[in-house]
């Protein structure tokens, strides 16, 4: 037998990773830390509090159980907690809780191996249900501020900082630039480019996808960048996750102290400050207010959270059955957005009129956007005449099908990079292998006749430790 690496190109491969923004959750972000970096995290009760709240259901009760549990329960015995028709449930949130270092095995009297809490995550989940422990260190006592901010100056000055990173992308010379900091994480999150020609920032595929997120999405995404950054900026990574984690338990319109504050956390604040997650009359004032941004910042990807009034967006778009789209707005960001994936026609003072059609949608299609992220924003941004009425379906049906049919055109295709074996000696042996590619679901594709098949890539090497086997014992 013989085997050959085949599939997808380099650059095929390369095109559809691409095309393809990856938004990480907090378990996703949490996952890739070294082990030593979580256990100085969860000497935090706030980052342990936003741990337990992200943590999928089943886990939240598994956590909650053995709580108060000093010694390891017996995994046999956790198992037995949920109905054996919800055991893959059970897998993925013991491996959820392994990742991140919330439980660990620990041995029982006669060689039984249980589960039992992380001794850090434990102590300190305790103390945020609980209460008790330290004071954070932006709770100290302040003189009430003569310059207060009620909310609604907070929601707008976030809008317009955040904007401002927006407009930045689409190249909009409608508000003032942004920090060469701030082009620097653009630039780190590939979603901007340096041109070829004469090296100026310049919107990417994953960018394109990133302006269609809504905006608590796109914050998360951000900082996640951002995060990646701290150790160049010489920024401690679990200094600047602890505030940020304690800025989304903060209180909106509340002001906070900047005292006791360590030099790295005041210039993060001031960063923070930038993009419109806190508010600062000036450097020295000693106190900011957290914006609606920065609150329940960690669970911006759970879709089950209340919608909060600054991620509600105004809607302004409405879409007619023969692909006419109307946007009543006046801003340079919300018409280039528009662009994206729409033929304009006419622009008035606060009206664009566009046409949606198959080059606009392909033309976006190619840019990376999905059509269900199009169709999501169409849908996020219709207009409230839109929503009057008995209508539940208020995007036209035509235009969404439409719209899902132009991407399916386009899908024809799917590459997947696998390794071709072939030359086997006999059809017993070609059986074998196909037999348990085929149950560990691997198989790509096979040709009994010619004896060939091809293996996902990535199962290349565990697959050719059974062939060996097999061999062997043969």
């Amino acid at each position: 037998m013989a085997d050959n690496g085949i599939g997808s190109s380099k650059q095929d491969s390369t095109l559809i990773t691409q095309t393809n923004l990856e938004c990480k959750n907090l378990y996703d972000y949490l996952k890739t830390r070294p082990q030593s970096v979580l256990e100085k995290l969860y000497n935090h009760p706030a980052i342990c509090l936003a741990v337990y709240r992200e943590l999928p259901e089943l886990a939240r009760q598994y956590v909650i159980r053995i709580l108060f549990v000093e010694q390891p329960v017996p995994q046999a015995v956790v198992a037995s907690w949920g109905s054996q028709a919800y055991n893959k449930e059970h897998n993925f949130v013991t491996k959820v809780l392994t990742e991140l270092n919330v439980w660990t095995e620990g041995s029982l009297p006669g060689g039984l191996i249980g589960w039992i809490l992380s001794h850090t995550f434990k102590r300190n989940l305790k103390i945020a249900l609980l209460g008790g422990g330290k004071p954070w260190s932006m709770s100290s006592a302040l003189e009430p501020d003569k310059n207060s901010r009620d909310t609604t100056f907070l929601d707008t000055y976030s809008s317009e900082r955040w904007e401002c990173v927006l407009h930045y992308m689409v190249g909009s010379q409608q508000q003032e630039g942004i920090s060469a900091d701030a082009v620097r994480i653009l630039l780190h999150a590939k979603l901007m480019k340096r041109d070829e020609d004469d090296g100026s920032p310049v919107i990417t595929r994953q960018g394109f996808q990133f302006l269609l997120l809504d905006r608590h999405a796109q914050v998360w995404h951000f900082l996640l960048q951002y995060l990646d950054t701290v150790q160049q900026r010489g920024l401690d990574l679990v200094d600047c996750l602890t505030f940020l984690f304690q800025l989304s338990f903060s209180t909106l319109g509340k002001d906070y102290s900047t005292e006791g504050m360590s030099p790295g956390l005041l210039i993060f604040l001031q960063h923070l400050r930038e993009f419109g997650l806190v508010y600062q009359r000036k450097r020295k004032a000693g106190r900011f207010y957290p914006t609606r941004l920065a609150l329940n910042i960690t669970n911006s990807m759970n879709k089950n959270a209340p919608i909060l009034e600054e991620d509600s967006p105004k809607g302004y778009i409405i879409v007619e059955t023969n692909y006419r789209v109307y946007a009543y707005t006046d801003s340079n960001l919300q018409v280039a957005l528009i662009a994206l994936f729409t033929e304009l026609i006419y622009r008035f003072p606060n009206l664009v009129v566009g046409v949606i059609t198959r080059d606009s949608i392909r033309q976006a299609l190619r840019g990376g956007i999905t059509a269900d992220q199009i169709i999501g924003y169409l849908r996020q941004h219709q207009h409230p005449q839109m929503l009057t009425g008995d209508v539940k379906q208020t995007l036209p049906p035509t235009i969404v099908d439409q719209i899902k049919l132009w991407e399916l055109e386009r899908n024809r295709l799917t590459y997947h990079e696998g390794v071709l074996y072939s030359q086997f000696l006999s059809q017993a042996d070609f059986n074998v292998l196909k037999e348990y590619a085929q149950s560990n679901g691997v198989l790509i594709w096979c040709n009994k006749e010619k004896r060939t098949l091809v293996i996902n890539k990535h199962a290349h090497d565990d697959v050719k430790k059974f062939w060996k086997k097999y061999s062997k014992g043969s």
